[in-house]
Parts: C-alpha cells; sequence; structure tokens
C-alpha cells in the first residue's frame, strides 16, 4: 500500500462504521494517523439502529492493526464545544489535523406533511449543523499551517428531491451550498473544500427494516432481495446500491496534495443519477 498520507492526520466524523470506518481504515493503510468521532446512540427520531460504541472501538482496533495511531471520541456532532475539544486534543497529541471528512449523518424518510419537530431538528442537526461545526472547527488550525484538504458528504438527494426525504435532501442541498461557500472563504489559505454525493451506499441506513417497510409497504416482512429494485431504479447503471470503497476512493483522491487547485465541486458516484439532474 502506498504512503502517500504518511505523517498526516485526518479527522473523520461518523466513524464508527459504514463509510466512515472503510475511509478511516484507507487513510491508516496509505500512512495516516486517525481521529475518529461519532455519537454511538440512537435517536428517538431516526427509525434505524445507530452505530454503537463497540462499533467505533472496531473502527479504531483496525486502524491500529495497521501500525497507526487513533484517537476517538464519543459525540453529538451537533455539539460544537465537543468537537472544539477534540480538534484541540488532537493537535495536542497528534501536531495537526491535515484532513477532515465530514462524514456523519443519518436518514428520516417522513413525507413533509408528517415530519415532526423532532424529525425535522434531528435530520438538519446531524447532516448539516454537524458539517458545518466540522468544517469550522478544523479550518482555524489549517488557516495557521497553511494547509487542509476538507471532504463532505452530501447525497445524490442533496441535487433533486424525491417523496419522503423532505429533511434529508433539505440537508444535504445545504452540505453542497456550505461546501462552496466554504471553499471561496479558505481559498486565500492553501485549503480545498469539496463534496461527495454519494448515491444508495450499502450500509445500515439503507439496509434496515424500517426503510424496507416504508418501500414496500404490501409485505410484511420485506427483505433485501424485495427492495432491490427500487433502489436499482434510483440510478441510472442497473445496480440498487453501492460498496463504502466506493466513496472513499473518491474521499482519497480529494484529500491528495495533488489536488491543491480542486476546490468547491461536487463529484456524484451515484451508479449514473448524476445524468438526470443538471448542475
Amino acid at each position: 500500500m502506498a504512503d502517500e498520507f504518511k505523517g498526516q492526520v485526518v479527522l473523520i466524523t461518523g466513524g464508527a462504521r459504514g463509510q466512515g470506518r472503510a475511509h478511516a481504515v484507507a487513510f491508516a493503510e496509505r500512512g495516516a494517523d486517525i481521529v475518529l468521532c461519532d455519537r454511538c446512540a440512537d435517536s428517538p427520531a431516526v427509525a434505524y439502529p445507530l452505530a454503537t460504541e463497540a462499533d467505533l472501538a472496531e473502527t479504531v482496533r483496525l486502524v491500529e492493526a495497521t501500525g497507526r495511531k487513533c484517537i476517538s471520541a464519543v459525540f453529538n456532532t451537533t455539539d460544537r464545544a465537543a468537537l472544539n475539544e477534540l480538534v484541540a486534543r488532537a493537535e495536542s497529541e497528534l501536531g495537526r489535523i491535515d484532513i477532515a471528512v465530514a462524514n456523519a449523518g443519518v436518514s428520516v424518510a417522513v413525507p413533509v406533511q408528517y415530519m415532526t419537530d423532532e424529525q425535522w431538528s434531528e435530520v438538519i442537526g446531524s447532516n448539516l449543523t454537524g458539517v458545518f461545526n466540522t468544517v469550522a472547527a478544523v479550518s482555524p488550525g489549517m488557516i495557521k499551517r497553511g494547509y487542509g484538504r476538507i471532504v463532505t458528504i452530501s447525497s445524490m438527494l442533496g441535487r433533486a428531491g424525491n417523496t419522503n426525504m423532505v429533511g434529508y435532501s433539505a440537508s444535504k442541498w445545504g452540505v453542497i451550498g456550505l461546501t462552496k461557500s466554504a471553499a471561496l472563504d479558505l481559498a486565500d489559505h492553501g485549503i480545498t473544500v469539496n463534496a461527495i454525493a454519494p448515491g444508495n451506499i450499502s450500509t445500515p441506513m439503507v439496509h434496515n427494516d424500517a426503510l424496507y417497510s416504508m418501500m414496500r409497504p404490501d409485505l410484511e416482512n420485506p427483505g433485501r432481495e424485495d427492495v432491490a429494485s427500487i433502489f436499482e431504479s434510483l440510478h441510472a447503471q442497473p445496480v440498487p446500491w453501492l460498496e463504502p470503497e466506493e466513496i472513499t476512493r473518491v474521499v482519497l483522491f480529494l484529500a491528495d496534495r495533488a489536488s491543491s487547485h480542486i476546490s468547491g465541486i461536487v463529484v456524484p458516484v451515484d451508479a449514473g443519477n448524476a445524468g438526470r439532474v443538471t448542475g
């Protein structure tokens, strides 16, 4: 494995499982030390189980198995003070943060006419405010050092609406606006800010009983095979979902030192769905 990130420090939010874990292990395999956080607690506004402290501990184990250092903390990224504290700890123990991946997020699938204040606050807080807090927490240190790579995770639903996804789509659309504006704010400081817009990624956010039942209300206990064709229809290429590592490949590209003049863009990794939207 190449050492293109040797000596660098990477912060990844939502690092306990799924995409966050894939990113963390890939960076560690390429020489980086890792800083992780995850809320590790369920939310009454989210219909599927969220990551656990055991999940986070497993990601730490996988990172340390590569020989790299790993710092982890349990908190919700809506907590700006906790993020600031983690960044300060990383700078104290590891020297700095070179790369930040604002990955933490949740899916709340409810139509606008039934969405509660709690559900709206949860999805906007986790998916948009948490991204703002991450960028705001790491950017002062990056400015001081004159270098940084920030990658945010939006969604294909940040570029097009869909039924039952008013809160999710609004939050992920907001991530794109935040990313582009932050890229301009930080352009003079050697810092790039870019977004990735994934399609259906094969993680617990997609594979859970609540979402399956919403997609197939005609069945009592729908399984993966019962919803595959519906997920496939959301893509252009005939695949129902993609693997987290497909997003990791783009994260690594955007975070590379050589990507110094790529900033303010949105990279869709959505099995061709980007062909259906403008911009």
